[in-house]
C-alpha cells in the first residue's frame, strides 16, 4: 500500500497539540525532571510578579492526589478582554503559545520565564487545570482539560485580596513518571527565594498523614545563598564580600566569601534562570576578580616585581560566589540555551565588581592579606601540579610512558567498543581479569581506598599511585588539561563490593570524577556495577538477587521449604570468574547504573560531597540522619 506525500499531508498542529505531540521541545524531557519543570513554570510567573515589586508571598502545595497548585499575592492575570485574541486575557496566557507579559510592551522590565512558553505549555500537558484569579473585588475562574478551555470564565465570588491560584493535574499519558519529589522541589524552590531578597515562598506536601512544610525567605538574599553553601565549610573571613549596582540597563548583584577548601564553586544567574554553562556575566566578574587582586597584591608587594602574576584560578581556590544579574533582554547561546551572549553584561558585572571589590579590600586588609596568601599558596601547589601532571600524562609510545602495570587492557582500540572496570581489591581483581571478555573490556584492580580528593590540593593528588593510574589508563588528563577526545573507553564502571566499605570506594571514587573529570559524569560515561546480594538455588534452579525485595519475590516463586539453598555474597571476592561474568559483567545481562548530573541542582550536589567528604563530623552526622530512611542493603 503507498501512502501519499502531497501539501495536505504536511500536518499542521493547532494551538497546543504541538505541545502535546512534542512536549520535549518545550520542556526538555517527559521524565521525572519535565515533570517538576511544570511547577517550576507556574512558580516563575509567580516570581516575575515579585521582581516586578507586585508580589512577596508564593505558596506550593502538593495536593493528596499528587496536583499541583501555586498561590500568589501579585496583581493576578489580567481578566479584560484581549482585543488581538477576542477572549480575555487570561484564557490567551493559558492556552496560546508565547503570549504573556514578557514580549515588549511594558508587561514586565525582567522575567524569568526563557521562552514566554509557560503557562500554556504547562496547560496543554494537564489532565486538567483550574486557574482562580483574585482581582478588582472580584474572583474569576477558569478550567481546562489537556488544553482545552471547558468554560468561559465567569466570576465565583467576592475578594478583599489580590492574586493568582493555579492548580494542574499533570497528565498520566504524557509522563513516565507523575508522582512529584518534595525534596526537588525544595531545593529549587529555596535558589529562588535567596535569589529574591524578601520574597516568601512556602512548600507544602498535603500527601502525608501529617502535612510537611517548609518556609524559605532570605532578608540577605544572595548573600545568605553563600552562607547556606559555605556552612559545612571553614570560612577564611566572617563577612561575606557583596557588591551591587546598575550600569545601564544591567542590574548586577554578587556575594562571595572563601573558604578553606580547594575547591572553586561559582554560580551564575540571569534573571533566576541559572546558567551552568556560564556565559558574558561570569566571564566580567572573573576578569573583575582577578585584575582586582593582583593590583592588590603588587601594591602591598605581596607579589614581588620579579614573579608572575596570580592567575584566575588561585584567586578562585575555595571562593564560594554567587553572580546574579537582572537584563530586559538575555539572549542565550548554546543548543542548552544554558549560556548567557549578552556582551554588555559583561562590562556592567566587571565594573562593578572592580570597583566595590577594590574599596572593600582596602577598608579590610586582614581578609586582603588572608586572600593574598591563600592565593600565593595556590600559585605554588599549582606549579608543583602541573609537575605531577606532566608525569601523569599519557604519552605516546616513542616517548615511552606505558599505561599502569596492573591494568589488563582490552584488544579493541575503539573507544566506542571499550569499557574499563575500576574494582577494588586485587582477589576481585583476579576474578575480574578471568571472567572478563579480552577484546573489549579492560580491568584496573585499585589497591584500599584512594585519597578523599575533598581534603588535598591538586599537587597531592596527582603523586597518589591510585590516581595516577586511572588518570593515565583513561587517557584525557585532567583539569586544565582534559580532553575528552582522548577518552580510550567509552564505559567507565566502578564496580565494589555491596557493603559499607564498598560504597565507601565508590563515593571517594566519585568524588573524584566529579571534581577533577566532571565532564565524564555530565556526558554519561560512568557507571555503577551492582553484583548481586544472594545467590538463590533450588534443585537445578539458580538465580541471582539484586535486593531483598527480589528475594522476598524469588522465594515465593520457587515456594519457601527446606529445599532453598540461599547464599549471602559479601563481596565480589567470594564469586569465581564464571558467576562474576553472569552476574555482573556480561552485557547481555548486567545491571550497570548510569551516574549523572543535574546542572541545575549543581550548588546542592557540591554541598552534599562536602556534606560527606569534608572536615565536619556533625554536618555528616545529620545528613545521615535524615537519609537513613533511604539506605538499601546496608550490612550491621
Amino acid at each position: 500500500m503507498s501512502t501519499e506525500y502531497g501539501a495536505d499531508q504536511i500536518q499542521i498542529l493547532e494551538g497546543l497539540e504541538a505541545v502535546r505531540k512534542r512536549p520535549g521541545m518545550y520542556i526538555g524531557s517527559t521524565s521525572i525532571k519535565g515533570l517538576h519543570h511544570l511547577v517550576y513554570e507556574i512558580v516563575d510567573n509567580a516570581v516575575d510578579e515579585a521582581l516586578a515589586g507586585y508580589c512577596d508571598k508564593i505558596t506550593v502545595t502538593i495536593n493528596e492526589d499528587n496536583s499541583i497548585t501555586v498561590v500568589d499575592n501579585g496583581r493576578g492575570i489580567p481578566v479584560g478582554i484581549n482585543h488581538k485574541a477576542g477572549i480575555p486575557a487570561v484564557e490567551v496566557v493559558f492556552t496560546i503559545l508565547h503570549a504573556g507579559g514578557k514580549f515588549g510592551g511594558g508587561g514586565y522590565k525582567v522575567s524569568g520565564g526563557l521562552h514566554g512558553v509557560g503557562a500554556s505549555v504547562v496547560n496543554a500537558l494537564s489532565e486538567w487545570l483550574e486557574v482562580s484569579i483574585h482581582s478588582e473585588g472580584k474572583i474569576y475562574k477558569q478550567r481546562y482539560e489537556r488544553g482545552k478551555v471547558i468554560y468561559p470564565l465567569k466570576v465565583v465570588g467576592d475578594t478583599d485580596k489580590n492574586g493568582t491560584e493555579v492548580t494542574f493535574l499533570p497528565d498520566k499519558e504524557i509522563f513516565e513518571e507523575t508522582v512529584f519529589d518534595y525534596e526537588t522541589l525544595k531545593q529549587r524552590l529555596r535558589e529562588m527565594a535567596f535569589l529574591t531578597k524578601n520574597l516568601n515562598i512556602a512548600l507544602i506536601d498535603d500527601r502525608q498523614e501529617s502535612q510537611v512544610k517548609s518556609e524559605f525567605h532570605y532578608a540577605g538574599g544572595i548573600k545568605e545563598y553563600v552562607e547556606y553553601l559555605n556552612k559545612h565549610k571553614d570560612p577564611l573571613y566572617s563577612d561575606i564580600i557583596y557588591c551591587e549596582g546598575q550600569k545601564e540597563d544591567v542590574y548586577v548583584e554578587v556575594a562571595m566569601q572563601h573558604n578553606s577548601t580547594y575547591t572553586e564553586n561559582c554560580y551564575s544567574f540571569v534573571n533566576n534562570i541559572t546558567t551552568p554553562e556560564g556565559g558574558t556575566h561570569l566571564a566580567g566578574f572573573k576578569n573583575a576578580l582577578t585584575k582586582t587582586f593582583n593590583d592588590y597584591a603588587r601594591n602591598l608587594k605581596y607579589l614581588k616585581d620579579n614573579e608572575v602574576n596570580l592567575s584566575g584560578e588561585d584567586i578562585r581556590e575555595g571562593l564560594t560566589a554567587i553572580i546574579s544579574i537582572k537584563i530586559p533582554e538575555p539572549q542565550f547561546e548554546g543548543q542548552t540555551k544554558q549560556k548567557l551572549g549578552n556582551s554588555e553584561a559583561r562590562g556592567a558585572v566587571d565594573n562593578i565588581v572592580s570597583e566595590q571589590l577594590t574599596y572593600f579590600l582596602e577598608q579590610n586588609p586582614s581578609v586582603a592579606k588572608g586572600i593574598c596568601e591563600k592565593a600565593i599558596l595556590a600559585q605554588r601547589a599549582r606549579d608543583a601540579a602541573r609537575k605531577a601532571r606532566d608525569l601523569t600524562r599519557r604519552k605516546t609510545a616513542l616517548e615511552g610512558m606505558s599505561l599502569p602495570g596492573k591494568l589488563a587492557d582490552c584488544s579493541d582500540k575503539d573507544p566506542k567498543n571499550c569499557e574499563i572496570y575500576i574494582v577494588e581489591g586485587d582477589s576481585a581483581g583476579g576474578s575480574a581479569k578471568t571472567a572478563r571478555s579480552r577484546a573489549t573490556q579492560a580491568i584496573l584492580p585499585l589497591r584500599g581506598k584512594i585519597l578523599n580528593v575533598e581534603k588535598s590540593r591538586l599537587d597531592k593528588i596527582l603523586v597518589n599511585n591510585e590516581i595516577k593510574a586511572m588518570i593515565t589508563a583513561f587517557g584525557t588528563g585532567i583539569s586544565d588539561d582534559f580532553d575528552i577526545s582522548k577518552l580510550r573507553y567509552h564505559k567507565i564502571i566502578i564496580m565494589t563490593d555491596a557493603d559499607v566499605d564498598g560504597a565507601h570506594i565508590s563515593t571517594l571514587l566519585l568524588t573524584f570524577l566529579y571534581r577533577f573529570m566532571p565532564e565524564l559524569i555530565k556526558q554519561g560515561h560512568i557507571y555503577l556495577a551492582q553484583p548481586p546480594l544472594y545467590k538463590v538455588e533450588k534443585n537445578k534452579t539458580v538465580k541471582y538477587v539484586y535486593s531483598d525485595e527480589e528475594l522476598n519475590t524469588v522465594l515465593t516463586e520457587l515456594g519457601r521449604d527446606g529445599n532453598n539453598k540461599i547464599q549471602r555474597y559479601k563481596g565480589l571476592g567470594e564469586m569465581d570468574a564464571e558467576q562474576l561474568w553472569d552476574t555482573t559483567m556480561d552485557p547481555e545481562k548486567r545491571v550497570l547504573l548510569r551516574v549523572t548530573i543535574d546542572e541545575e541542582e549543581s550548588s546542592e550536589i557540591d554541598l552534599t560531597f562536602t556534606t560527606l567528604m569534608g572536615d565536619k563530623v556533625e554536618p555528616r552526622r545529620e545528613f545521615i540522619e535524615a537519609n537513613a530512611k533511604y539506605v538499601r542493603n546496608l550490612d550491621i
